[in-house]
């Protein structure tokens, strides 16, 4: 028999079972088209790197061969859907043909737009999953708890955009089930819920977990140290979960971590030098945490590290002498710490990225930092290095594309040795603020790449050159970032280029108009040409700013209305064109759901009434409209603002009595209340300063000063009379407190209700009609700095508790009706004449006019004898009648037998 013959029959059955395993499942097939149509395909998900995989997805194809789709070679079945960043965009239903293939081994549905679908708990039905990966799903709401039938996972990824949220009961029969999972991610979900106990378990998965990312999932608590050392653990990210604290593990034992990050957490405690027997160590990220004491030298042994950042702590110390000789490393950042000394010789040369800014180093500058040619990134800014620097050295860095030198006061750098072409052309991030430099840099000229330019707060003097406008036009038009601000610059405003994010050129002596061309920026976000000699309108083309966060225009001469498109940018929470020549009528388009935080209109010449739409700006915290022409009564609808901390309309023509419209709770956190110099009369508005809580207690959570307003960018500012004088309050604390209602017609009793304000620092009622006595509350307002009372109507003897208002510095109670003894004690002592001319009643220091020996009453030390109410005196007198009185009384009982009577003379006396 023919050899051949023998062969194509034994042969046979392989070639009929690989040809019939060429084709797909018909069940899976149908399945993957009904997915497949079910979804819209959004290009502009992701860019055009990316395959439209469902797009070979033909009916009557065999989906063995379809993008994505891998099957089981024997039986068909689809075991592996690959579609991550498939441009997929609709809802994922919860009958959604996917969850019937069965046989799915792999499940990779990451970067598509599931258009906030949840995930339903049909996913518990694809028990043979082991790798499942949902990141960027756009998939929100619970994991559903049948997520734990999946017991055969190896790896699972869920989150990385909305909140996915996991309970505990979920997470414990998920951990306790997928026995076997060797990667876990759960990136930017809502764990919460998940306490110490059951985040311990992991510890189950000791023999197995290689991989664990719960970056930003919001938890909470102490974190075991024994998830720290698991045994087989490689990658461990934990970042950006502000409230999760612990302290690194003191063990000797090695394990395989090669990347660790706490960064952004609250771990704290001195960094051990137990985390040297992690060998395999290649990444660690511990900054923005609560470290403190020294860096530990025996990070020497990590000779695999090569970066580590341990910015944003509180270690103390020298840098140690491994960060200048390990020989892979590539990134180090040790900023924002306190570490002192000098900075060292560098012996490894691998470093691309150095970061020691906000430090307390000191010394020379260390030339050896010059033999980095590798460096990409230099930060050496607010330091106390000293010496002299040539900063033509700087172009011996030819891959240099950040550099930084900003604040270094006792550091002299010498500009003038560099010549055009020195600094690598591959410099995209330049910062020199605060550098002594006195001239436009010419080194700047060539650079082409700038991504973000800040020269500010040097001395740099006369006109922008016309090479800069130029590069502003035609080279640099991707740059997005320029601050010239705080110099001496001369001239026209430059223009920057349409996709500017960044333009502050603040604080010079710039002049002309704005150009509409500058404001063609539809990226920009904040804008200030404040404090310069700017003349002429706001352009109308502003408008076409509508992006704008920050618009700053304080301080120039500008003329003519405020646009009122102003009022409709929604991302605008900070307007101030505070002192210029505006006038007209304020906007009256505040629209609804605006971001306004801050609005300063203050010294114009605006006038009209106050639109009622500003009652739309619910996150407003600063309103000041000081110095104007307003003619209009007290808005009592801004009441219901329940942000606004600062309410100043002093100098306009406000006027009527200031009455409370029933809002349940006005002005809550209002700290700064001034509406002095208007036409207010009537009592004083009782109603609404009951309610000023932010000036009756403070955040007590609050450690250290601080100020409103984003510190980076923009600070909230305020004129308030203090002591006696206009002072400007470039930055306000947030606990600083004071009501100014003066030089208005005001009448009636001072309020007893002002004493409840036990935090407030000023308070000015003078030039008013207000009559009566000065209420012994008063005393309680330990924390008052400063007192004007003067030119009222107010009579009576002046309080003896006020000598316990250990801070008031001003005091001014002239022009009154006062009488009688002047107390002293105190600050009191202090007080010259000034503070009580125009009382003729008044006598005692520090007055010339010395008190009679029957008005010379015997000094009271504390306020409880003040509260009394009576002296000496008058308990002898009472003595001697209550004495007289009881007599009489007893002698009637005697007589009578009838206490009855004795009750009921009582009870009519005492009524």
């Amino acid at each position: 028999m023919n050899i051949n013959y023998i062969l194509f029959w034994l042969l046979l059955p392989y070639f009929i079972l690989a040809s019939s395993s060429s084709f797909c499942n018909h069940h899976d097939t149908s399945a993957l088209l009904l997915f497949k149509n079910s979804f819209t395909l959004n290009t502009s998900l992701y860019d055009n790197s990316y395959s439209l995989k469902t797009e070979s997805w033909k009916n009557g194809t065999d989906c063995c061969e379809w993008d994505g789709v891998t099957c089981d070679t024997i039986s068909g079945h689809v075991i592996d859907l690959d579609l991550s960043c498939s441009n997929l965009q609709g809802q994922l239903h919860p009958n959604s043909t996917i969850f019937s293939l069965r046989h799915l081994q792999q499940l990779n549905l990451a970067y598509n737009d599931f258009s906030g679908s949840s995930l339903y708990s049909a996913i518990g039905d694809l028990v043979n999953l082991m790798h499942l990966n949902l990141l960027s799903s756009q998939i929100s709401g619970d994991i559903p708890s049948t997520i734990s039938h999946l017991s055969k996972l190896l790896s699972l990824q869920l989150g990385g955009d909305q909140r996915m949220r996991v309970d505990p009961y979920t997470w414990n029969k998920l951990i306790q089930n997928a026995t076997n999972l060797r990667e876990l991610s759960l990136e930017r979900m809502d764990m919460s819920s998940i306490g110490d106990n059951s985040l311990s378990l992991l510890t189950n998965l000791s023999s197995s977990l290689i991989s664990l990312s719960l970056f930003d999932t919001e938890l909470q608590g102490n974190l075991s140290s024994d998830i720290l050392s698991l045994p087989n653990l490689q990658i461990l990210d934990l970042s950006f979960n502000k409230d999760l604290g612990g302290e690194l593990p003191k063990s000797n034992r090695s394990t395989p971590l090669s990347y660790l990050d706490l960064s952004d957490t609250a771990f704290s405690g001195n960094i051990p030098d137990s985390i040297a027997h992690l060998e395999s160590l290649n990444t660690l990220f511990l900054d923005s945490c609560n470290f403190d004491g020294l860096i530990p030298s025996s990070l020497f042994n990590l000779i695999q590290l090569s970066i580590i950042d341990l910015s944003f702590n509180k270690l103390v110390g020298p840098i140690p002498y491994w960060c200048y000789s390990l020989p892979s490393l590539l990134w180090l950042d040790l900023s924002h710490n306190h570490l002192t000394g000098s900075i060292g010789e560098f012996s490894s040369y691998s470093l691309e990225y150095l970061i020691l800014s906000n430090n307390k180093l000191q010394g020379n500058f260390s030339n050896s930092i010059f033999e980095l040619q590798n460096l990409t990134t230099l930060r050496l800014s607010s330091t106390d290095l000293s010496g002299h620097l040539d900063f033509h050295q700087f172009s011996k860095f030819k891959n240099l594309f950040d550099l930084e030198l900003s604040h270094n006061s006792l550091l002299s750098i010498n500009f003038d040795s560099i010549a055009d072409y020195f600094l690598s052309p591959n410099l995209i991030y330049l910062n020199l603020s605060s550098c002594n430099i006195n001239s436009f840099p010419k080194f700047i000229a060539p650079l082409q790449n700038l991504l973000q330019l800040d020269l500010s707060h040097n001395s740099i003097r006369g006109s922008i050159p016309q090479w800069f406008h130029e590069k502003l036009l035609h080279s640099w038009n991707n740059i997005g970032y320029i601050d010239l601000s705080f110099n001496k610059l001369q001239g026209d405003l430059p223009i920057p280029p349409n996709g500017i994010r960044y333009f502050l050129v603040s604080n010079n002596e710039l002049t002309g108009n704005i150009p509409s061309a500058m404001c063609n920026a539809s990226s920009l976000y904040i804008l200030n040409l404040a404090h310069n000699n700017l003349t002429g309108p706001i352009p109308s083309a502003m408008c076409n700013a509508s992006s704008l966060n920050i618009l700053n225009l304080a301080q120039n001469n500008l003329t003519g209305h405020i646009p009122q498109c102003l009022g409709t940018f929604p991302s605008l929470w900070a307007l101030d064109l505070q002192k210029n020549n505006l006038y007209g009528n304020i906007p009256a388009n505040f629209s609804k759901g605006n971001a306004l935080e801050t609005i300063k209109l203050n010294g114009n010449q605006l006038d009209g009434q106050l639109p009622r739409c500003l009652a739309q700006c619910t996150n407003l915290e600063v309103l000041d409209l000081a110095d104007n022409n307003i003619e209009d009564t007290f808005p009592h609808w801004l009441e219901s603002l329940q942000e606004l901390q600062v309410l100043s309309l002093r100098s306009n023509k406000f006027h009527g009595v200031i009455t409370c419209f029933g809002a349940k709770h006005s002005f809550p956190r209002l700290r700064i209340f001034d509406v002095s110099n208007n036409n207010f009369s009537g009592p004083l508005p009782a109603s609404y300063i009951k309610n000023f809580q932010g000036m009756v207690s403070v955040n007590d959570n609050q450690t250290g000063l601080k100020y409103m307003g984003n510190q980076g960018f923009y600070n909230d500012s305020v004129v308030v009379v203090m002591k006696g004088r206009y002072m400007e309050l470039e930055r306000i604390l947030t606990i600083f407190t004071t009501i100014d209602l003066s030089n208005n017609m005001f009448e009636g009793e001072l309020l007893k209700v002002i004493g409840q304000l036990h935090f407030l620092k000023g308070l000015n009622l003078s030039h008013n009609a207000i009559n009566g006595t000065i209420p012994r509350s008063l005393g309680y307002l330990r924390n008052l700095e400063w007192l004007d009372l003067s030119w009222n109507q107010l009579k009576g003897e002046i309080p003896v508790a006020l000598i316990n208002l250990n801070f008031l510095a001003m005091l001014n109670l002239s022009q009154n009706q006062f009488q009688g003894i002047i107390p002293t004690g105190g600050q009191f002592n202090t007080f010259e004449n000034d503070s009580y001319g125009g009382n003729p009643m008044l006598c005692g220091f520090p007055l010339s006019k010395s008190c009679n020996k029957d008005e010379d009453w015997p000094p009271h030390s504390t306020f409880q004898h003040a509260e009394s109410g009576f002296g000496w005196k008058a308990v002898a007198v009472g003595f001697a009648c209550g004495l007289v009185f009881g007599m009489l009384l007893g002698y009637n009982v005697f007589m009578t037998g009838k206490p009855q009577s004795l009750a009921r003379l009582v009870e009519g006396v005492l009524n």
